[in-house]
């Protein structure tokens, strides 16, 4: 025990240990980003510095650096800049489901050691990367990337892949929400158990059952000894005892990979903490919703932005498939001890979720720590408790009803609020298609899942018919490219790969 203790406090350090490049580079680092030297803010996270990073920041405090050429030439001979993002090669037309199995070498990645100074985590095995901006590994893109692996054949892809997430669960004690250093104090919705539960190697069975051990102890930090309405780290407890969790992040300043904005939004904002808004704001990207209406505070605006007083249906609905998959694992290693435990704790937080995460109107939706009362607002999160099981008969068909309404001629649009973030109308992203349609039909809701699977696929292959490309994402209602966000929209694309494929190998297709 004692063992296991000091292991874990181990990682904890580790993980409480890399500092991002903001933290590393200080006021070269506000500096730079300050002046737009770069379009992109990660641009400058993702660099390498040539040499030591306290020799460049005693240069820089000696450095005339005011204007943006000085500081130019000054980060230039500093540090290795990364390629730009690129497109995938354009190869030759083919057939989408014969495009999609072709680009799959061309987003693989390996990275066994990163150079000095690196912002980059190494991992043991390839892994593959969305395309554009987006270099590295990411958490949740990943599932929906490998159901699409699995389908095209690549099941050596998604063992590797597995092994990578253990990996950073032994070195960081947690999944991080990409690869690279500034992404370590979040991570994003937890489809782990998911993930290790594509492997076909049962050897590694009992390691993988730990690994998701570790990540539940992550996101239930802080529930030992939490009071009734009171919150801690991603952990809530409302008045009645019920546990259920929210996004957090551990880090407090502006995020290195959009410092700029963040920055910008934070001084165009004075009557806010600032530390409470970047903290928001990173809560909002451990969400993978970054950004939408639901996290805001008048619906409409970024700046009031508050992630952390949201109870969230999604999350949740992940932790419930997380303490269910243990729970089965144990068994299958006959731990029964470990077993009923995690099945104690999934009936009580679908308890949980069923009385505070409910709407009268007939759906699932966040519940408002400020408001003390469910959300009235309507997105594709409502999908997520038929996607894990959760939902009673009667509320899965009221469900089909309340999601009609998001459900255009392209697909399933995130939600009825057009803000202009690009998490909200008339936005549509692979990964909410897979789990409303994989939701509706677990519980018979064919009518609906068929309108969301069709429109999906006809708007994926209007857009390949016309460009040659696969998009980050789509406006449904038009079916065209999507829009709205920090950066320009991206092409590859992992996870619409991913769904696209794993819908296209379905039986009738």
């Amino acid at each position: 025990m004692i063992r296991l203790l000091m292991l874990a406090m181990g990682v904890l350090l580790m993980a409480a240990t890399v500092p991002s490049p903001a933290e590393r580079f200080g006021a070269l680092f506000h500096d730079l980003q300050m002046a737009k030297l770069f379009a992109d803010s990660k641009t400058f996270a993702d660099a390498e510095p040539r040499r030591a990073d306290a020799a460049i920041r005693a240069d820089y405090v000696r450095c005339d650096c005011r204007s943006a050429d000085k500081l130019r030439a000054f980060v230039l001979a500093n540090f290795t800049l990364p390629d730009e993002p690129a497109a995938p090669p354009p190869g030759k037309r083919l057939g989408l489901r014969a495009h999609i199995d072709w680009l799959w070498p061309h987003l693989t990645r390996t990275l066994p050691r990163v150079p000095a100074g690196s912002s980059a985590l190494p991992l043991p095995r390839r892994f593959v990367v969305p395309g554009g901006r987006f270099r590295e590994m990411y958490y949740w893109d990943s599932w929906f990337t490998m159901l699409g692996l699995q389908a095209s054949g690549r099941q050596d892809l998604v063992e590797d892949m597995i092994a990578d997430f253990g990996s950073l669960i032994d070195r960081y004690g947690r999944i991080p929400n990409g690869t690279r250093s500034y992404y370590l104090s979040r991570s994003q919705p937890p489809f782990f158990y998911l993930i290790a539960a594509m492997s076909r190697d049962p050897r590694t069975r009992a390691r993988r059952a730990s690994w998701l051990r570790a990540e539940h102890d992550f996101w239930m930090r802080g529930a030992a000894g939490l009071k009734p309405g009171s919150t801690a780290a991603r952990v809530v407890m409302f008045a009645d005892g019920s546990l259920l969790n929210r996004y957090y992040d551990n880090r407090d300043h502006a995020r290195d990979e959009s410092y700029r904005e963040d920055a910008a939004l934070a001084d165009a904002t004075p009557g806010r903490d600032r530390r409470q808004l970047f903290r928001d704001l990173r809560a909002g990207a451990e969400s993978g919703w970054d950004f939408s209406s639901r996290w805001l505070a008048d619906g409409r605006t970024l700046a009031t932005i508050r992630t952390t007083r949201v109870v969230p249906i999604d999350l949740n609905s992940l932790i419930y498939g997380m303490e269910r998959r243990i729970a089965t694992e144990c068994r299958a290693l006959r731990d029964a001890a470990c077993a009923t435990r995690y099945d104690a704790l999934a009936d009580a937080r679908r308890t949980a979720i069923r009385r505070h995460l409910w709407n009268a109107g007939g759906y699932f939706a966040d519940y408002d720590l400020d408001r003390r009362r469910v959300a009235a607002q309507r997105t594709a999160a409502m999908a997520y408790p038929l996607f894990a099981g959760i939902a009673t008969p009667a509320q899965a068909k009221a469900t089909a009803v309340a999601i009609a309404p998001l459900i255009g001629e392209g697909g399933l649009a995130t939600t009825l609020v057009d803000t202009g973030q690009q998490w909200d109308h008339p936005n549509g992203w692979a990964p909410l298609q897979w789990i409303a349609i994989a939701g509706l039909r677990r519980y018979g809701e064919t009518a609906a899942s068929r309108r969301i699977e069709t429109g999906w696929l006809a708007t994926v292959t209007r857009e390949y018919a016309a460009s040659g490309k696969l998009l980050e994402k789509y406006n449904v209602v038009e079916q065209l490219p999507g829009g709205g966000g920090e950066y320009p929209l991206q092409d590859g694309f992992g996870w619409t790969n991913g769904v696209t494929r794993a819908l296209m190998a379905a039986p009738g297709r």
